[in-house]
């Protein structure tokens, strides 16, 4: 097998698993090698793919989804510019052809040949390969259908021409790599690089599962909208009471619109100095990024604030458009103040311009949404439909009574003290 030859797709994550099956393919009937050496080769490969399997979730020829999943996670000068415009121009094409034909040698190789050489079976267990529950580690159901489908139809392609149409196709569809294949990330070091990793589990809460603030919720559903579809939008900031669903709402925004190719990265206050490398690494991608802040807030003595300011606005690079900040805060102005900013005896001979730098960071979002506490009635509106929602029969006045007595001494009224006594009461059912 020519896989030496392959140009593009070189280096890939998990590569060491067709690196040995190449070996097996071309040297099963080589004298040279020790029959038992090959066959101890052979079921380590296999337990590799197995395990390989079990942790992205996926099902059918395992073959030939592990050789779709190579294709569908390696980001090079063809799949990433296919990300972009789908079918493209240029000598890269041919490159890309001779690539696909080699994919396709090994798509259409018959395994049983490496069985009857070595004098094993096990290729026929992975023919049609079932998981034993839907749970992957890494992949959500839907990115791993969209794997598992495209390798069925790549194995069905005539030749290498139509192996190339498909599988550019779905580069344009779905993207290419860590971006192409998941929806949120956080932001990690190794050693002096800046990495964007995967968040694997999210939770999957819909803006309909936050009852009321349908004002708040519009401006913000407007915003992004606006964004996704490429016109003109703002950074957001979302501020009120603790538990009112600000957080709930981003991750709902994500869900929403995940498909309309937004994705999400959680940046960490203590991470800020990284924000420019990490706008680097997304600015020429095919997606819309919004930059997720939770809790923002920062103390007198803080001074992350600083490179936030310089990335949302004011530094020399324009920000690109394909990236929004949005934040949560408990704090309306973000930045702590005290009596003593304003005092004009404190020793600073400027204490209104040092007022200023520290209001300005908010009115460097131009799109602000107020989650206010909820009041008696509305928290009992809330009660009510996640009771409905979640099956749980007792009589209202009851329902309601308990849930008075429980936000009293569980953090007052709020969507977070109403889930939480909801979990409390399914809690207590055998």
């Amino acid at each position: 097998m020519r896989t030496n030859e392959l140009m593009l797709y070189r280096g890939m994550e998990h590569e060491d698993i067709l690196r040995d099956m190449t070996f097996l393919m071309e040297n099963c009937d080589n004298e040279y090698y020790n029959v038992e050496d090959l066959r101890s080769l052979l079921f380590e490969t296999v337990h590799r793919l197995i395990e390989l399997t079990a942790n992205y979730g996926f099902e059918g020829n395992l073959w030939h989804t592990y050789l779709t999943f190579l294709l569908a996670n390696d980001e090079n000068a063809y799949s990433t510019a296919c990300e972009i415009v789908g079918e493209i121009d240029g000598t890269i094409n041919a490159v890309a052809l001779h690539d696909f034909e080699i994919f396709k040698e090994l798509f259409d190789y018959d395994l049983e040949r490496i069985e009857r050489e070595l004098g094993v079976s096990c290729f026929n267990m992975l023919e049609n390969y079932q998981m034993t529950d839907s749970h992957s580690k890494v992949f959500n159901t839907r990115i791993r259908g969209r794997i598992c489908t495209l390798a069925q139809a790549l194995a069905e392609t005539e030749d290498a021409a139509a192996f190339k149409r498909v599988l550019t196709q779905f580069y344009k569809e779905f993207g290419v790599g860590k971006f192409g294949l998941h929806k949120a990330f956080r932001v990690n070091h190794e050693g002096d690089d800046v990495r964007i990793e995967p968040i694997t589990r999210i939770a999957h809460v819909k803006l309909d599962d936050l009852i009321g603030y349908e004002t708040a919720k519009q401006k913000l559903i407007d915003n992004t909208e606006a964004f996704v579809e490429g016109r003109r939008a703002n950074n957001c900031l979302l501020f009120g009471a603790a538990g009112t669903g600000k957080s709930s709402s981003i991750k709902a925004i994500l869900n929403q619109y995940y498909d309309q190719g937004l994705r999400m990265i959680e940046v960490y206050k203590h991470q800020f100095q990284d924000l420019n490398e990490v706008i680097a690494q997304i600015k020429n991608r095919n997606y819309k990024f919004i930059i997720y802040m939770d809790d923002l807030s920062f103390e007198e003595f803080e001074i992350e604030y600083k490179y936030l300011k310089a990335v949302i606005e004011g530094g020399l690079e324009k920000k690109p458009d394909n990236v929004l900040i949005y934040a949560t805060s408990n704090r309306r102005h973000l930045i702590r103040e005290s009596f003593r900013d304003r005092d004009e005896h404190d020793g600073d001979i400027h204490s209104n311009d040092t007022v200023q730098e520290k209001l300005s960071l908010v009115a460097r979002f131009g799109v602000t949404i107020f989650f206010d506490s909820p009041a008696k009635k509305e928290f009992q509106k809330i009660v009510l439909a996640l009771a409905e929602k979640n099956g749980i029969h007792i009589e209202e006045s009851t329902l309601l009574l308990e849930a008075n007595q429980w936000e009293l001494t569980h953090g007052g009224l709020s969507g977070r003290t109403a889930q939480q006594f909801i979990d409390y009461l399914l809690g207590k059912e055998k």
